[in-house]
């Protein structure tokens, strides 16, 4: 597997150093890098224990506001492996829906008075966020947050089965049960996540980790027919089709275990350089157009749609039938920022 052939430095950049260093610890390395990589493990099992305080204390604040939300991310996934505490992760990721979004927003000011409060409380913002004790809290709206019109109409629809259709489970360092997503929305979801992360600021290899244990976990849940009719109406398919090979090719997922696997020579060709990229610190979103000192409106919004067409373009190299429908999302996202007279997009 990839993993057995990564340095020190790159997993720790893809964020897998707590996962891969007790395996390389139980095999024998040099003192050096032993104490090191041990180190690593001891911190982020301390890590663990904070961030699981101010989890299970802004859970409850919520579920005795009557607020029923789902643990999105981080600790949900880390019960996927394992050991939960291999898993590393960085905030607590709750989301309450737009029906509950302002009350769950008093909820946390009031169970975290002192926290440090960074987002303003706004409709179109993905996400509220504030510090408390050193840990970012995010409850949130949606769970993604798309340009295109279309896609963002389906989607919710998605999310919404995902939320109603939910499952409880045992999350390491929280009493009781929580909630998460039902599973096949589950695997949707952390997949455009992480190609959300793919397409700007990068993404990890944690994350690919993250749905190979979510699929193997949940392979007898896994609504087949349900997921390919999502991403066929989100124009996803190949993309996914690209994160199934490099979890079966590189990341030990059994072909049974990932739909819509594909041995297809132009699938596993672009496959091995989109991972290839990942390592590199490659897949980063093109920012040089400084479109912020043209004064006026109209060549902003020009120099923006023309730098944003430039990353459709890299993300081509990898996924031809998503660049083209990310083309057309940019140009109608673009004319409706345009012409519209107040800011309403998520």
């Amino acid at each position: 597997m990839i993993l057995d052939e990564l340095t020190y430095e790159q997993c720790m950049a893809q964020g897998v150093g707590p996962f891969v260093f007790p395996k390389r610890l139980e095999k024998g390395i040099d003192p050096a890098n032993s104490v090191r990589m041990k180190t690593v493990c001891l911190q982020n099992m301390q890590e663990q224990v904070r961030m699981h305080y101010t989890l299970e204390k802004a859970w409850q604040a919520l579920v005795d506001a009557g607020i029923e939300p789902v643990l999105m991310k981080g600790a949900g996934l880390a019960a996927l492996y394992p050991e939960p505490q291999m898993r590393q992760w960085g905030d607590v990721d709750l989301f309450v829906g737009k029906e509950q979004y302002h009350p769950a927003c008093a909820a946390m000011r009031s169970a975290f008075p002192k926290a440090l409060k960074f987002d303003e409380e706004l409709d179109h913002y993905k996400h509220y966020n504030l510090i408390a004790d050193g840990v970012s809290i995010e409850v949130h709206r949606v769970t993604m947050a798309l340009t295109h019109p279309v896609d963002k109409r389906r989607y919710e629809k998605m999310e919404e089965y995902g939320t109603v259709n939910g499952v409880r489970c045992t999350v390491y360092g929280v009493q009781g049960m929580v909630k998460v997503f039902e599973p096949t929305f589950n695997a949707l979801f952390v997949f455009m996540h992480s190609w959300e992360h793919m397409m700007t600021n990068g993404a990890s290899l944690r994350q690919l980790c993250d749905m190979s244990l979510l699929l193997h976990q949940y392979a007898d849940r896994i609504d087949r027919k349900r997921l390919g009719s999502w991403l066929r109406a989100l124009h996803l398919t190949e993309v996914w089709q690209l994160y199934m090979a490099i979890c079966v090719r590189h990341l030990g997922l059994q072909e049974t275990e990932a739909p819509f696997y594909s041995m297809d020579e132009r699938i596993v060709k672009n496959a091995d350089q989109l991972l290839k990229a990942l390592l590199e610190g490659r897949m980063r979103e093109i920012r040089s157009i400084d479109s912020a000192s043209a004064k006026n409106r109209f060549v902003r919004k020009w120099q923006t749609m023309k730098l944003r067409m430039r990353n459709a373009d890299r993300i081509g190299q990898f996924s031809p039938a998503y660049a083209r429908h990310l083309r057309a999302g940019i140009i109608l996202s673009g004319l409706g920022r345009l012409f519209a007279k107040d800011r309403h997009w998520e």
